[in-house]
């Protein structure tokens, strides 16, 4: 359970580099960078959970703090209904906005409360868990 929930997160994070070749819409690309600059944070969170690096509790708790930083933009930038063919961001978000932005909210919730917990190593798998949890859940019904 542990390697899975390091896994979809390291999964989330790698996915959305590519998608931001050839975007020429300012908006889908200021979504994309904010996206981005999460899934960097969850990638830093994978690496010491994996050992790859050391673990420092400043930086992972620092990670989750701009993880909730992040997820607090969402909604915000997704207001404009912008869309480029190399956006993942599917059409049912501006349908069900308000459901759309309470998976933010609730991602910001999880990762701001989860900020400052981390004292080991052991507690990323669980932190991680609870952050991919929040992230996949919007993903799985709003992008592509």
């Amino acid at each position: 359970m542990k390697k899975q929930a390091i896994t979809m997160a390291l999964l989330l994070a790698g996915t959305t580099v590519l998608a931001h070749s050839g975007v020429k819409d300012p908006d889908v690309m200021n979504r994309m960078m904010g996206m981005s600059e999460m899934a960097r944070q969850v990638k830093l969170l994978g690496s010491m959970a994996k050992g790859e690096t050391a673990f420092d509790a400043a930086a992972g708790n620092k990670a989750l703090e701009k993880i909730s930083e992040e997820a607090s933009d969402i909604p915000s930038l997704f207001e404009t209904r912008a869309t480029d063919p190399n956006s993942e961001a599917l059409p049912v978000i501006w349908e069900t906005f308000d459901r759309f932005t309470g998976h933010a909210q609730e991602l910001e919730r999880v990762s701001g409360a989860l900020a400052g917990t981390l004292e080991a190593r052991a507690d990323l798998a669980p932190a991680m868990k609870q952050v991919g949890r929040a992230c996949g859940a919007c993903h799985s019904n709003f992008r592509e």
